[in-house]
């Protein structure tokens, strides 16, 4: 059955409501003393524990109010008290030193001049001068073909005077002529004990034990010094 049908209805609830309402404000006055009593109760015992912590509270708050005002200065503030002991500058006197006694050493320089250039034994003297297109070779076939028999154009073996010979034009220089070739046996005069096919006019050919020290030599322009027997 809906409300709607049911006429007295609404006036029924509305008592019922009232009455339940005032039942809920007896409740709640009775809970109200019971609260105001606790309460009374209960503010009582903070007080007295306020009372008692309030001077430490006190000063706790006034130590932090300290601490917050305090701040350190700025180092640029900082003032440093630095004493400087002074040092007294003793005057240095060196100790009296023995003179060093110079040392002149005599140097010993053989005069060119009166160098004795010998061969086997004898004195030389130079006759002339001679510009000199040299070149080298070896007593091997790469050098001599089929003649590297290791006997030379003049009879001699390829080992005489050391290997320390030279084949020359015999028309300009002939055989057992003297001659120094800068470069060669350290200068020292050599004689001629050879010659070739290739080696004319101003050639000179000069010996080495091998054809790769041969090559190492290549071609040079020198002064060729000729030599004769002084005695």
């Amino acid at each position: 059955m809906s409300a709607r049908n049911m006429p007295g209805l609404p006036f029924r609830l509305t008592v019922v409501n009232l009455a339940a309402a005032g039942a809920a404000l007896v409740w709640v006055a009775a809970v109200g003393a019971a609260v105001v009593r606790i309460g009374g109760e209960v503010d009582s015992s903070y007080l007295e524990l306020r009372a008692a912590a309030w001077p430490e509270v006190q000063r706790e708050k006034q130590i932090a109010e300290e601490e917050a005002d305090v701040q350190p200065p700025p180092f640029a503030s900082l003032e440093t008290n630095v004493e400087v002991e002074e040092v007294a500058l003793v005057e240095y006197t060196p100790a009296e030193v023995e003179p060093v006694q110079e040392v002149v050493v005599e140097e010993v320089v053989a005069a060119e001049a009166g160098e004795v250039v010998t061969f086997n034994g004898r004195p030389l003297r130079k006759v002339r001068t001679i510009r000199m297109r040299v070149t080298a070779y070896s007593p091997d076939e790469r050098s001599c073909g089929k003649w590297a028999d290791g006997i030379t154009a003049s009879g001699y073996s390829v080992w005489t005077n050391g290997m320390k010979l030279v084949a020359a034009d015999t028309r300009i220089l002939p055989f057992h002529s003297l001659v120094s070739v800068p470069g060669y046996n350290n200068g020292k005069p050599v004689p001629v004990l050879d010659r070739g096919g290739a080696i004319k006019g101003n050639r000179l050919d000069v010996l080495f034990p091998t054809h790769e020290i041969a090559m190492q030599w290549g071609v040079q322009w020198l002064n060729v010094d000729v030599w004769e027997y002084a005695d």
